[in-house]
């Protein structure tokens, strides 16, 4: 019978399709995305079975053609179909070659003149594919030398660097489009003027009515001043803005109220810089000095390694006068 799709593809795709529609329907857990929609799956089948009835259809008719003919047309018929393809035949034939063997009849004229116990050698060759793989071998071991050792290419360790440059790159490039994943833990100042631009026009939607348009306080604490009711800096900013302030007299919850936490970065960034301006009405001071604890540990380790730069300068200078000295001397 003549087949229209050989089985090496027909028997893999009804497989597939019936496991994923096994896979659809039974497991509740994560499928991979081919049988995440079974319309897919019933449409290979559907047209495997289409397909298949045709072979049905074109081989009965071969079968009744067969039918028909004579003796030696069947015979040719026969031999013609039993006979291997032109791909079949390339195959043994590479086959063959690489595997470099001598036929039965000409062993006689390789055996050599060893006999143990009736065992006899033949002196065959390495076969071709052994021989060519070990010259490859040795290409592969000059041309990574030279690469390496003459020309002194990018080793593993100057290769690991830049992999991880790479990855700092994707990470930095995911942030910038990722902005909507970062919570109160790992939120920072945004400083691209179209973040800056979103956060003022939030602010003017929903913060002015109580802050002001310059930030200088109404019903809302003074945002210019660095006295802070629940703390300053992005990340106390952002968590009052997407919790609320105090409990029955602060803000409420932008969270709750619809602000994606980009937005809410954004608005807090743009809260941040209202620090040190000069509003037009300002309200009186709330709340306590809010001080950057991060910052004035870095200032603090600074300043130690200032004072222990100037007290070896001093140690250096009594050295070379105590040496001036004794030259006078």
């Amino acid at each position: 019978m003549r087949h229209l799709i050989p089985s090496y593809i027909r028997v893999p795709v009804v497989f597939f399709a019936i496991v994923g529609l096994v896979e659809y329907f039974i497991d509740s857990g994560d499928q991979p995305a081919f049988m995440e929609q079974p319309i897919i799956m019933l449409f290979l089948l559907l047209v495997l079975l289409i397909l298949l009835a045709i072979e049905g259809i074109v081989g009965s008719m071969d079968n009744i053609l067969y039918q028909s003919l004579d003796e030696e047309a069947k015979a040719r018929y026969d031999a013609q179909k039993a006979a291997p393809s032109k791909l079949v035949l390339w195959i043994k034939k590479t086959y063959k070659k690489l595997l470099g063997s001598r036929p039965m009849e000409e062993e006689g004229e390789i055996i050599l003149d060893h006999n143990y116990d009736g065992i006899k050698e033949l002196d065959n060759s390495l076969p071709p594919w052994w021989l060519y793989g070990f010259y490859i071998t040795i290409i592969f071991g000059v041309v990574y030398m030279a690469r390496y050792h003459i020309f002194n290419a990018d080793d593993q360790f100057v290769e690991y660097e830049i992999e991880y440059a790479e990855a700092e790159r994707a990470i930095e490039e995911y942030k910038r489009t990722a902005k909507n994943l970062v919570d109160v833990n790992t939120v920072e100042v945004l400083t691209e003027a179209s973040d800056l631009k979103a956060g003022q026009a939030i602010f003017v939607e929903k913060c002015v009515v109580c802050h002001k348009a310059d930030g200088g306080g109404g019903i809302g604490p003074n945002l210019t001043d660095e006295y802070w009711v629940l703390g300053g800096g992005i990340k106390n900013v952002f968590r009052t803005i997407s919790e609320g302030g105090r409990a029955g007299k602060g803000m409420v919850s932008w969270k709750k109220e619809g602000l994606s936490p980009l937005e809410m970065a954004q608005v807090a960034s743009y809260v941040l810089e209202f620090q040190g301006t000069t509003p037009a009405e300002p309200k009186p001071a709330e709340g306590d000095i809010w001080v950057d604890e991060t910052a004035s540990e870095t200032n603090s380790d600074n300043s130690e390694d200032g004072s222990d730069a100037m007290k070896a300068s001093e140690d250096e200078t009594l050295v070379e006068d105590a040496t001036v000295a004794e030259a006078d001397e």
